[in-house]
This record gives C-alpha cells, structure tokens and sequence, in this order.
C-alpha cells in the first residue's frame, strides 16, 4: 500500500465567523454544520491571561455571551473554539488565550445547571499540584492525595468548605476514577481546578457527554507550586441558583443505564439464570455466588452460569450496549437524553436492553478467548480467567457466554416480532464470524515464520477484529427502533472507518502501556501481534534495517528493554508513528463525512460524539493532541483515499 497520498497534519486558522461573539455562539450551537477534524499542537494555545482584571474582564464577557446560547444540547469543541476566537478578537486579544476562553466558556454555559445541582450531588477536583512541594505530609492512595488538613497550602482550605457543604472531594488530576465515578451515579455535577493541559483532556471526556461542570484554571502548568485565583475557587464552590435553568441534553443517563445493566440484581433479573437463582433472598443467592465463585467444584453444574455472570460484571467500560441504547433513543424520541431521562431509561423495554446485553456478552467471551491466546496476566485488574481456573475451565466460560448472548435476543422474540429478532441474530453471527476470521489471520501470521506485512493487510485484520462490534451495536440500535434498510450501508462503512481508526489508536497507546490492565509498553511487539505500525516501518525502512527488525523480535537471549528502545527507534525512523497518526486522521474524517450525511440530527450527533470519544488521542504526545477546528464558510480539501 502506498502512504505517499497520506494527508499532511496542518495547524490552518478557522474562518472568522461574522457579527458577534453572541451570533458566532448561536450559528454554531445548533450543531447543523459540516465538520472536519485536524490534528494539530495546542501548546501555543494555552497562555494565560497576565492580570487578574483581564481575566474578569474576559470571564464577564463569556458570561454575557453564555447567558444568550441555546442551553438544549452541550457546547461541541468546535463551537466552543468557534466562540471562543471571536470573543477574542471582539477584544483585541491574542490567539494564545484560546484554550482559556474555552474553559470560562464552558464554565459559564454550565453554571447554572451546576449551581441547581445539591452541593451533596457535586465532585470536587483539586489538583496535587497545589500542595507544597516540600514537607506535604499527606501520602497518596487509590483516590489520589489523602490530604491532611495542616494548613500548608489552600488544598486543605478548600477541600474543608466544601466538605462542610456536602462536597465529595477528591484530589487527584485527570484521574479515570473521575467518569466511572459520575457513570455510577454518585454524583451528578463536577466543579474543579486544574492546568489547561489537564483541562483539554476534561473536553474530550466529561463535557461532550454533557456533565455539567466548572473549572477554575490553574494560572500556570508548573507542576511545583503553581497557583490560582483563590476568590474565584471560592465563589465556584459557593455557586447558588439564581433563576430557572434550561436543562442540556446528556448521555449520562444512557451511560448509567448501560452500567447499571450489569449490577448483580439487574443483570440476574435479564440474564434469567437457570442454576443460581434458587436461593430465598438476594443475600443467600450472593453468598452463594460468592462460594461458587471462590470454589467452582462445591457446585459444578452452577458453576460455569455463576463464573459467567461474574465476568460480565467484572468491569470495562460497556461502551457497546450504550451504543445500541443510544441509537434507539436517538431514532424514538431522543427521551434518553433529557433531563427525565433515568427515568424514561428506567421503563425501556426489557428487549432492549437484553439485545444491548447481548453485544457485551459476545465482546466478553471474545476477551477471555483473546486472553487464552495472547496468555495475557491481566484483565480488569486481577488474573484472568485461564490463570486463575485453567485454560479448558476458561475456553468453556467463553463458549458460555456466546450461547448466552444468543439466548437473550431468542428468547425476545415474541417482543420483539420474528422478522426483527431474526434479523439481529443474524448480525450478531456475522459479526461474530467476521471477528473470527480476523483473530484467526491475526494468530496465523504471529506463528508463521515470515514477519513480513503490508499496512494493507494489517488494516484488512482490523478492520474484521473490531469493527463489527461497532457495527452490530449501531445496528441493533436501529433495528430495535424500526426498519434498518436505510441505514445499514452507512452504519457498514462508519463501524469501519472508526474501528480501523481505534485499532490504529491502539497501536500507539501499546507504546504507553496499559495501566488498567497492567500491561507494560510494546507488549504487541513482545506478543508477537500484527500490528499497522509493524507494517509501516517495514514498509519505509531500509533493506538492512528491515532485516533487524524482522530478527530483532523474537531475539529473546537480548535485553527485553534494550529490544523495546531499538524497535522503538526503527518506527520513529520510518516515521511509522506520525503515518499511523495520519491514517488515523484520514479514517476520522470519513466516519465524519458518513456521519455529516445521517439523519435525525440526535443521531448524527450521536456518531460525533462516538468519533470524539472512541478516538481520543494519547495526550502525552503534544502532535497527538486532536483539535476540531471550526465550521467554515468556504469547500474545504477532504484528505485523499488509502490507496
């Protein structure tokens, strides 16, 4: 495959919007327009402003302009942006406060709704950055900075009001805990202070899910005893409601209904288990879940239900039952999304939510199989399954889990109609037979004894390995709410390009590691995986250096660390990671361009917000950074075509 036509990742300033900050605000808040999405360095878009009376200045007028927007869906990062730069220019400012003016923008269209939210509903976040970076005597724990109230440094100052308030508090920056913690329904709005880099991150993965929140930025990025207005901390903490507040759309609802789907009672109550459920009361049943769990052999025949109910629950982010749940609502209504909408969610279907059960269970049998084959250590933060029990105990949990996925839509039928239950089973098998043939070509080529691979096979692999997940989900989704004819060609070709696209993320995250799973950097490249970023430095490196990487790998009697840092120098020397970058780009932008054609408008947003958070950068990397630049007025050059 030639990668000559791979676009390049350009920085281009958005058009100028016309009129006002406030007409610049409503034109894009109705979320109408063509998109197109670039990566870019944002580093130069991170400056601060100098005095504290620009900075209220500039707070004062994302007020005002805040005070004006449409309220009914979340602000998108590129209308954000959009507002942001013509604030900007309305004033006579520089472009460097553009990541600033985002977060008070933001701020500000949140306010309202995190002021009507009850102070015991709220999390605040502080940032260890705060404390004195000599003599803190607080130590860290799972939640972060276990903070003593020595009145060293504002941390224990504002953590104490708030928890007089009724605050959960938590001290931590950028912490994972931060959305599994609003997922499982603890809390209901965040107020926060930190960085702008930790606050980029922020965007991408609290507020374009539309949960309220504020932030106070930090007022430089120095990680030893920074500062921060403190009067502004202060008022933030205290806000209090002062009008009637239009409420956002929000996927939250539809993120916990997803979750709450694999909580023990709920998802015994839609699994339907046939040998644990003869216990009286839910705490004998747990108790003897546990014991089944604990020691399989005291009841053999339960034994392989309960070790498969208990893996479903395990963890993970059971982001392919939202999918499905997410397009129903969005094509019945859009109910999910409204500020009823627990409660809407609450009377969904059973149907329904046993078909979105169903896709997670194929997606966990298909991770213990994984497991098995890669014989990997870890999953969800403990042993997995064939190291803990045995590869022919987990091999059968597996097997359990694909018939049980296939019972739940079965067994639906009569709800459902015959026509559309039948037409989801036969998704589903071919999804699952696709993801077959693409594991099956993937461990073909890890023990064959040629190494060598195109980026054009290495993405065929991918494109069978995960995106028919995707698309069974999306179908399913539509299939639930109606006739799918319409939508099926391109669902097809948006499940692709964005599951092509997430596997080529993940072969860059690979070389971050996996702290979840506790996965160390360049565990593909040990494994002995097929990967696009494999394909590409062969591709682009030279006869000798082909020949040591292909040599280099399976040279087990050379350091393992001295193996990674040499592989890693081959890949940066036939730049494999920015090609893979690009490739990530080209395949974002056409998700986009299927997503720009998709109506209703709940539904396109939907896709947006599914490119926006499947396909979040590694932000360590500053070029990694995605960035969406604004609508513009005038065409645009698409990136041209894998060839």
């Amino acid at each position: 495959m030639a990668t000559a036509d791979l676009p390049e990742s350009k920085a281009d300033s958005p058009a100028k919007a016309d009129g006002s900050a406030t007409s610049a605000a409503a034109d894009g808040n109705a979320s109408n327009g063509k998109r197109k999405s670039r990566r870019r360095k944002t580093s130069h878009l991170k400056l601060v402003p100098e005095t504290k009376e620009l900075r209220e200045k500039l707070r004062d007028v994302c007020a005002q302009v805040a005070d004006q927007l449409d309220k009914s869906n979340p602000l998108t990062k590129d209308e954000m942006e959009t507002v942001a730069r013509k604030i900007l220019e309305e004033q006579g400012m520089p472009e460097g406060y553009v990541g600033w003016m985002m977060v008070t923008l933001s701020s500000e269209f949140w306010r309202e709704q995190v002021a009507a939210t009850s102070p015991d509903r709220r999390l605040f976040l502080l940032p260890h950055c705060l404390k004195h970076a000599e003599g803190c005597p607080a130590d860290y724990d799972e939640f972060g900075l276990d903070c003593e109230k020595c009145g060293a440094c504002s941390i224990a100052d504002f953590r104490g009001i708030a928890e007089q308030m009724g605050y959960k508090v938590l001290v931590a920056e950028g912490s994972p805990i931060v959305l599994k913690i609003i997922i499982s329904g603890y809390v209901d709005a965040i107020v926060g202070v930190a960085c702008l880099n930790v606050l980029e991150k922020a965007i991408d993965k609290i507020l374009l899910a539309g949960i309220p929140c504020m932030a106070v930025p930090l007022l430089s990025s120095d990680c030893r005893n920074t500062s921060v207005d403190e009067d502004w901390v202060h008022q933030m903490i205290n806000v209090q409601p002062t009008k009637p507040t239009q409420q956002t759309n929000s996927y939250v609802h539809l993120m916990r209904a997803s979750k709450q789907m694999f909580d023990t009672p709920e998802l015994r109550r839609l699994a339907m288990p046939v040998r644990i459920t003869d216990a009286e009361s839910s705490d004998a049943e747990q108790k003897q879940h546990e014991e089944i769990v604990a020691a399989p052999t005291k009841d053999p025949i339960a034994a392989t239900e309960s070790l498969a109910l208990d893996f479903l629950a395990a963890g993970g982010k059971y982001s392919r039952p939202f999918i499905t749940l997410a397009v129903h609502d969005a094509l019945t209504g859009g109910n999910g999304t409204s500020a009823d909408g627990a409660e809407y969610l609450a009377k969904t279907a059973d149907s329904v939510k046993r078909t979105a059960l169903a896709i997670e269970t194929f997606h966990k049998a298909s991770l213990v199989h994984d497991d098995i084959q890669d014989d990997d250590a870890n999953r969800y933060g403990t042993s997995t399954m064939h190291r803990r029990l045995g590869v022919p105990t987990a091999i059968n949990v597996g097997d359990y889990l694909i018939g049980l996925g296939y019972r739940l839509v079965s067994r639906e039928s009569a709800a459902l109609g015959a026509e559309v239950a039948s037409d989801i089973l036969d998704r589903l098998a071919q999804a699952h037979m696709r993801l077959s043939e693409g594991q099956g070509a993937e461990l073909l080529w890890r023990d064959a004894g040629d190494k060598r691979l195109s980026p054009l096979d290495a993405m065929k692999i991918y494109a069978l390995k995960t995106s028919p997940a995707f698309e069974a989900a999306l179908f399913c989704g539509v299939r639930l709410a109606g006739d799918a004819s319409s939508y099926d060609e391109p669902l097809k070709k948006f499940a692709r390009h964005l599951g092509v696209a997430f596997q080529i993320l993940n072969d860059l995250q690979d070389w971050q590691g996996d702290h979840d799973n506790k996965m160390s950097a360049g565990g593909d490249v040990l494994g002995g995986r097929p990967t696009l970023l494999w394909a590409l430095a062969l591709e682009g490196l030279g006869q000798a250096e082909q020949t040591e990487l292909l040599e280099l790998v399976p040279d087990d009697s050379r350091d393992e660390s001295f193996r990674l840092n040499r592989v890693r120098q081959l890949y940066q020397q036939a730049d494999a990671f920015e090609k893979a970058n690009r490739l990530i780009d080209k395949y974002q932008a056409r998700a986009e361009s299927i997503a720009d054609e998709i109506e209703p408008l709940p539904l396109r947003r939907l896709l947006y917000f599914l490119i926006d958070t499947v396909l979040t950068r590694p932000q360590e990397d500053a070029p990694n950074v995605v960035s969406i630049d604004p609508p513009v007025s005038h065409p645009s050059t698409q990136p041209s075509s894998v060839s």
